[in-house]
C-alpha cells in the first residue's frame, strides 16, 4: 500500500491569534508549513501518492505544493461545500487505487511506524485501525477503550481523565468496507462512522508511544515549533 489521504481542509479557528488567512495545515512551524512535516513522514515510509482533501482556501495549498513533493505525487480532492471529515474522505476515495489506505489528519503529527501499523491492521483483518496515543491528565480529547486484542470497545466524550488512549489522527481504512456502507455525502468520520459502527465492525486500535502533537490551539502550536526546531 503506497497511497494516503490527508485531511487538509481545516479553518484553524482556534489558531487565529497566531495563524491568519491560511488553512490550518499551512500554519508555519519554523518557517515551513506544518503540512510539510506530514508529507516528510509519508515519504519516509515510501508513500508514492497522496490525495489532499482540501476546502478552505485550497488554492494556497495547491499553489505551494503543486503536483509533487519529493518522491511523492500529489493530487487534490476539493470540497466545493463543507463535507465534514467523513464526507471529505469519501470524496477523496474516488481517486484511490488500492483497497487499503492511510488517512491522516492535517493538523496532527504522530510519528508512528507506518509499516508496523499496516502489518497490525492486516494481521487483525481489521476494517479500520486507529493509531492511539496514551495520554495523562488531559481534557482536550475524548478517549478510546480497547480490549486485550486491541479491538475497540468504546468511545468516551471529552472530559478530564487521569490517563487514556486518544485518537492520534492516523488511520488505516478499508476502502471497500467504508464505501459499502452507503454513507451520506456530508458526515463526521469520528462521530458518524467510528463511534457509530464500532460495535458491529472490526475496528482496532494500535497503541504507539511515538511523538504526537495536535496544533489545534496556540499552546500546542508553540510546542510543535519547539519540537521540530530541536529535530532539525
Amino acid at each position: 500500500m503506497r497511497e494516503a489521504i490527508i485531511l487538509a481542509g481545516g479553518f484553524g479557528t482556534r489558531l487565529q491569534s497566531v495563524v491568519k488567512e491560511v488553512p490550518k495545515p499551512m500554519a508555519l512551524v519554523n518557517g515551513r508549513p506544518f503540512l510539510s512535516y506530514l508529507l516528510d513522514l509519508l515519504c519516509e515510509y515510501g508513500i508514492r501518492r497522496s490525495i489532499l482533501a482540501v476546502g478552505y482556501k485550497h488554492q494556497v495549498i495547491k499553489e505551494y505544493y503543486g503536483a509533487d513533493y519529493l518522491s511523492m505525487g500529489l493530487e487534490y480532492s476539493v470540497e466545493e461545500e463543507p463535507l465534514g471529515t467523513g464526507g471529505a474522505i469519501k470524496q477523496a476515495l474516488s481517486g484511490v487505487e488500492t483497497d487499503q489506505i492511510f488517512v491522516l489528519n492535517g493538523d496532527t503529527y504522530f510519528n508512528v511506524n507506518m509499516e508496523e501499523l499496516l502489518t497490525f491492521h492486516r494481521e487483525k483483518e481489521a476494517e479500520t485501525t486507529i493509531a492511539l496515543k496514551r495520554m495523562y491528565h488531559f481534557d482536550r480529547f475524548g478517549s478510546i477503550e480497547v480490549d486485550a486484542t486491541g479491538r475497540i470497545r468504546g468511545f468516551t466524550e471529552k472530559r478530564y481523565q487521569e490517563s487514556g488512549y486518544v485518537n492520534g489522527g492516523m488511520y488505516v481504512l478499508d476502502k471497500n468496507y467504508f464505501l459499502g456502507l452507503q454513507l451520506p455525502a456530508v458526515f463526521s468520520f469520528e462521530h458518524d462512522f467510528l463511534a457509530r459502527f464500532y460495535p458491529e465492525a472490526a475496528f482496532y486500535g494500535y497503541p504507539s508511544e511515538a511523538y504526537f502533537i495536535d496544533i489545534g490551539i496556540p499552546g500546542d502550536y508553540e510546542k510543535a515549533r519547539k519540537h521540530f526546531n530541536s529535530t532539525q
